[in-house]
């Protein structure tokens, strides 16, 4: 699948296209219902399926100070997309340029003069343009303005709430993945490259691979059970710490996997790391025999919890 610059203009094969509009970060249950739809259209009708998304969040670009909030990069998006079987991603920069286009400016730059579209599909409270001055009546408006069509996807629900990104954020921050997980249909997974730490787990016998947290939001603090996924298709199992290593001195935030049964030189190899159990919140031990039993016992805990799933 392609990666496309939604601030040029669009080859020749991809306009046209049936076009997914929103921000997708975590592409979760809803997120599927709108691409899906525009997908589907996009078949039906023979066009190309393309799927819109906005990096960095509006949210960061107004608010530059916040607390880290992603639930997914680009690159995973992209494969997402790819996987749901959108022919292209396209992404719009969302900087000073973007920001100060209305509505109408919006549609007619970036939407038909720039890619083109010949339909959009959106969530019913997707919202665009400066001051958020566009909603689904006014991309109708508009649409029939350029002629294009425009579908809004009702909200999906689960357990009888809506399916949302706000949703996501709580159960993880609450030490509830599994929740997260069924909201997005898989477990929320942080991925990244393996760098050097200081080698402390190694001295003791539980060598980790360390991934820096990045833009990804904060989950609970603690021991979760978690599957690594390597670039060439291997799947570990592991126990893993999140969180600023209370033991430790100087602390420093790290996702912090130990894989069982594992030997090799993870570092500087993309790494996903999947989590699937939250087991317990972090803890300060006074002695390394303490803390040595205490990983050993989180150990047996995290086999447990992955030899169910």
């Amino acid at each position: 699948m392609e990666r496309l610059d939604g601030g040029s203009v669009l080859p020749a094969r991809l306009r046209g296209g049936i076009v997914a509009l929103g921000n997708f970060d975590g592409f979760h249950l809803g997120h599927q219902a709108v691409v899906g739809q525009a997908i589907a259209r996009a078949r039906a009708e023979g066009r190309p399926a393309l799927v819109a998304t906005f990096d960095p969040h509006p949210v960061r670009h107004f608010k530059p100070d916040a607390a880290p909030f992603r639930l997914t990069t680009l690159d995973q998006r992209e494969r997402l997309f790819a996987d749901a079987g959108a022919d292209a991603m396209i992404l719009f920069r969302f900087d000073a340029a973007l920001a100060v286009l209305d509505a109408q400016q919006f549609v007619k730059q970036r939407l038909v003069a720039g890619i083109g579209l010949g339909g959009a599909v959106t969530g019913e409270d997707f919202t665009f343009g400066k001051a958020r001055s566009g909603n689904i009546g006014v991309l109708a408006d508009l649409g029939m303005l350029h002629g294009f069509s425009v579908e809004a996807v009702a909200p999906v629900t689960l357990n009888g709430e809506p399916v949302s990104s706000s949703r996501i954020r709580a159960a993880l921050t609450g030490g509830d993945p599994r929740s997260a997980a069924r909201l997005l249909t898989r477990p929320f997974t942080i991925e990244g490259i393996v760098s050097h730490g200081a080698k402390l787990g190694r001295t003791i016998g539980f060598p980790t691979a360390n991934l820096d947290l990045g833009t990804y939001l904060r989950p609970a603090y603690g021991i979760y059970a978690v599957r690594g996924r390597l670039a060439d298709g291997r799947v570990l199992d592991g126990a893993a710490n999140l969180g600023v290593r209370p033991s430790f001195d100087p602390p420093k935030e790290l996702l912090e996997p130990y894989f069982f049964d594992f030997t090799g030189d993870l570092y500087g190899q993309l790494l996903a790391v999947e989590l699937i159990e939250f087991l317990r919140p972090e803890a300060k031990y006074d002695t390394l025999d303490a803390l040595m039993a205490q990983i050993a016992a989180d150990c047996d805990a995290a086999r447990a919890v992955l030899a169910r799933n």
